[in-house]
């Protein structure tokens, strides 16, 4: 969920932006048409009043500076920023909605949107003001729950492919473009020197964000509805091919510790990997320089491929003083320019494709790709209990990748046990 910076970041800061950056669902999960009715009337002119905003991590950390440009342009309004650690945000939230002290804005994981909003703790989205065309259509389908759109996607990340361009070309490789391609990449890779054609996160918190790209490429689906459907000839052959990596050698099966991943791709022991923008710092600043190239993930049969998405919304509490200046404080947050400005200031993704047309974001190539890729992602459905049943995906994948079970097992079980859970939305 919460961004960091992709030149200065540390590995460590990287290894929990991988466990805490998910968010989203998946198409079936927005299956209605992605709007409500406009759930505030908006007054014309500036913002007035106070607007109090809880933010995460970084974006805790800078946006209140950030904020004086819109409290120039609305001389009668005061933002108040509260920076919430991450670690606490999820109960802190739901404390407040229970006891009817939110503030007026907050940034919500995507994960949790399901969540809060079943609760009857945000308000809808007004669609009178935000146009769901003018966002990548991940980013926007993690704000709908049962047909609603309760926030606005802020920033956002999603998932490409990082290798080694020397063992590349030493093995006389293109990028690869379908599953076969992978493999053969891998393969090649390896044979040119690396201990590890490609690292692919063999279990542990977060690893469905690695494995479900490969199901949804395969055409798998997680919801239908209020059910759960992750049973499907289509899981499964997606977890047989995944886990074909792991049989032949080509990834270790066992969890890297932080800061290894970078190293052992600078020093050429790894030949790729999949992750996402921040980790472009990351591995110049181990060494490998100009050695990499990043590209957007193969499909199953050609490329693009379909890539996790994640990030953060903004949304409003139903019990917000100041619902008119709490909605145009996000109007203003998700501008084109302004989201320019706050990928210079903390480097949070754009989740509008137009800011990323021209800019701060065209300068560096590696970090364009993940433009592109925004353009086929996924996210897991916007419902109460994914967290829950993310967890039982990490177990099975873990146990399948290790060889404990067979793939057909591991989705049966995943299903059985993500049915009992339930979708919290019946």
């Amino acid at each position: 969920m919460s961004r960091r910076p992709i030149i200065t970041a540390t590995a460590l800061a990287a290894a929990t932006a991988l466990a805490l950056s998910a968010c989203g669902r998946d198409d079936d999960a927005g299956s209605g048409d992605g709007n409500a009715a406009p759930s505030a009337d908006l007054t014309d002119g500036p913002a007035t009043g106070t607007i109090e905003v809880w933010a995460m991590g970084t974006e805790g950390e800078l946006l209140g500076d950030f904020l004086a440009d819109f409290e120039d342009a609305n001389p009668d309004v005061t933002v108040e920023v509260t920076p919430v650690p991450w670690e606490g945000a999820h109960d802190r939230i739901a404390t407040a909605i229970a006891a009817g002290e939110t503030p007026d804005v907050s940034l919500i994981g995507t994960t949790w949107m399901g969540e809060f909003a079943a609760t009857g703790g945000l308000e809808a989205t007004p669609t009178d003001v935000f146009a769901e065309d003018d966002f990548f259509p991940g980013p926007w389908a993690s704000t709908v729950v049962d047909g609603t759109s309760y926030g606005v996607p802020w920033y956002v990340e999603t998932r490409a492919l990082f290798y080694r361009t020397d063992l590349a070309d030493a093995a006389g490789l293109e990028p690869p473009a379908s599953w076969d391609d992978l493999k053969a990449f891998a393969q090649g890779l390896q044979q040119a020197g690396a201990q590890q054609g490609i690292y692919l996160q063999p279990g542990q918190g977060g690893s469905w964000q690695t494995f479900m790209p490969f199901a949804w490429q395969n055409g798998a689906t997680l919801t239908d509805g209020d059910a759960y459907t992750l049973d499907s000839p289509e899981m499964t052959e997606a977890l047989e091919y995944y886990m074909s990596y792991f049989s032949e050698g080509l990834s270790q099966d066992t969890v890297l510790q932080p800061g290894a991943l970078e190293q052992l791709f600078a020093d050429g022991s790894i030949g790729a990997f999949v992750s996402g923008p921040w980790h472009i710092g990351l591995v110049r600043d181990a060494g490998a320089a100009d050695a990499f190239d990043v590209v957007p993930l193969p499909g199953k049969d050609e490329a693009p491929g379909t890539s996790f998405v994640g990030g953060g919304n903004l949304a409003v509490f139903t019990d917000s003083d100041n619902k008119d200046g709490a909605w145009k404080l996000i109007e203003y947050l998700t501008e084109s320019a302004v989201q320019q400005s706050w990928y210079e200031t903390a480097t949070g993704l754009p989740s509008r494709p137009d800011a990323w047309e021209d800019g701060p974001l065209t300068e560096d190539p590696l970090v364009a790709v993940f433009g592109e890729q925004l353009e086929q992602t996924e996210a897991p459905p916007a419902v109460p209990t994914w967290e829950q049943v993310a967890t039982v995906i990490d177990g099975n994948v873990e146990a399948a990748v290790r060889g404990t079970i067979p793939a057909a097992d591991a989705v049966a079980d995943m299903q059985s046990q993500a049915s009992s859970i339930g979708t919290g939305l019946q």
